[in-house]
């Protein structure tokens, strides 16, 4: 039984595109593997995954807070400083004003 060329070429690629298939299902595979056993090494369950999304809902809040916190914190130093200045600057003009 002889074969055409593109009959051939047809072969070839569905086995081409089926080895790709099977390499991409080892890949994902592997990484899942991977991913779990790191979230184990954590301590944390995979299964548990409404426990795992309240944990990084909560490390959000946190994160979002302290950056707030730097926010304010500046915004006070700076406050401080004009204010420092503010006075300083009332005080020498006062001085100023009461000896002539």
């Amino acid at each position: 039984m002889a074969m055409d060329e593109a009959t051939i070429r047809q072969i070839v690629r569905a086995v081409l595109d089926e080895e790709d298939e099977r390499a991409a299902r080892a890949v994902d595979d592997l990484a899942f593997k991977a991913v779990a056993t790191i979230l184990t090494s954590f301590g944390i369950d995979e299964d548990d995954k409404q426990e795992l999304r309240a944990d990084f809902i909560h490390l959000r809040r946190w994160r979002k807070s302290v950056e707030q916190a730097q926010g304010m914190t500046v915004k006070a130093v700076i406050a401080v400083i004009v204010t420092g200045l503010a006075g300083a600057v009332w005080l020498g003009l006062k001085t100023m004003l009461a000896r002539g």
